[in-house]
């Protein structure tokens, strides 16, 4: 005979919720329960029993979109839109699987630490509520999670990541070590992603459309002057150039911006010989010319046009 199987009742009083709400967090990292239930959680079992079971009973619950705001610290800025209908579109059939993160402003105010593309999706599909594990954190921690969670997405573009090495070390007032344990990368690999901040205009352009990749990129970077990478840029797009070629044409280009810039300098050194020679003649009207070779040597030719002009020279040398 089958066993009779009666309806357990799921009334509780408020001191039992409070305390079965206790001792599912009460091991939780970061300070139990306290970093996850608010100081007025009293209240807010008054008002509301059955959401905060259902909002702190799990590790995540379902929050009305309309509820959540984006985070302006967001690291990305531009979201492709065709993947975004895509996604939309794949929400719309099987829902949004994967939970956002938000923090708690208030009982109807979360701001989203990561998951900006699926809470857009979301919208896009037209869900009123949607999963979202939810977090105690101030500002900074904030931005913190928000920029690794960013790099740490497969989509974003290498002018991306640097953007957000380079704000998790200025704004996070984080060192180059702290940064590598942060992001769990090489200091070596972030150096070379900072350096494509200071790459050209259209140089960063190339990477963001993908039409460069971070191999050129890297070969362009070791080239100081911005007209010369650029130049590169375009022989390398022009002639399909490997990364391997890229970084033996940029070899070319550093040697040549490397003597172009010893010849300025040099220029600028004789200039100020010359000077102090004229100065040394004084009122002599004095033809001078100075050359140079190579390894540094060169020598200084001093024109005169009869012996009286050549004996006024020598009477200023002795005096």
């Amino acid at each position: 005979m089958a066993k009779k199987i009666t309806k357990k009742s799921t009334k509780v009083s408020k001191d039992q919720l409070r305390s079965s709400i206790q001792s599912r967090f009460a091991g939780s990292g970061g300070g139990g329960i306290h970093a996850i239930i608010p100081k007025n959680i009293d209240e807010e079992i008054k008002k509301d029993p059955k959401k905060v079971v259902k909002e702190f009973s799990q590790h995540f619950a379902m929050i009305p979109i309309k509820e959540i705001e984006a985070n302006p610290s967001q690291p990305r800025k531009d979201f492709d839109s065709e993947l975004l209908e895509e996604l939309a579109a794949s929400i719309k059939v099987h829902g949004l699987i994967q939970p956002i993160t938000v923090r708690r402003f208030s009982d109807h105010e979360y701001q989203i630490i990561s998951g900006e593309r699926r809470y857009r999706a979301s919208q896009l599909a037209g869900l009123e509520e949607i999963p979202a594990y939810i977090r105690i954190a101030n500002d900074q921690t904030i931005l913190e999670m928000a920029l690794i969670e960013n790099i740490q997405r497969q989509d974003l573009n290498p002018f991306e990541v640097a953007v957000s090495y380079y704000r998790l070390k200025e704004e996070c007032n984080l060192t180059d070590l702290e940064l590598s344990k942060r992001v769990g990368k090489k200091r070596s690999t972030i150096t070379n992603y900072l350096r494509l901040l200071d790459l050209h205009i259209e140089v960063i352009e190339a990477l963001k459309d993908g039409s460069l990749s971070m191999g050129h990129a890297r070969a362009i970077a070791g080239i100081q002057d911005k007209l010369l990478q650029k130049k590169l840029l375009d022989i390398i797009i022009e002639k399909k150039l490997s990364v391997r070629d890229a970084e033996k044409e940029a070899k070319k280009f550093t040697t040549t911006s490397k003597k172009a810039k010893k010849t300025k300098d040099a220029g600028q050194d004789y200039k100020a010989v010359l000077d102090d020679f004229k100065a040394f003649f004084g009122t002599i009207k004095v033809k001078i010319e100075l050359s140079d070779k190579e390894k540094g040597s060169g020598r200084i030719v001093i024109g005169f046009k009869n012996t009286d002009e050549l004996n006024e020279y020598f009477k200023r040398v002795e005096q």
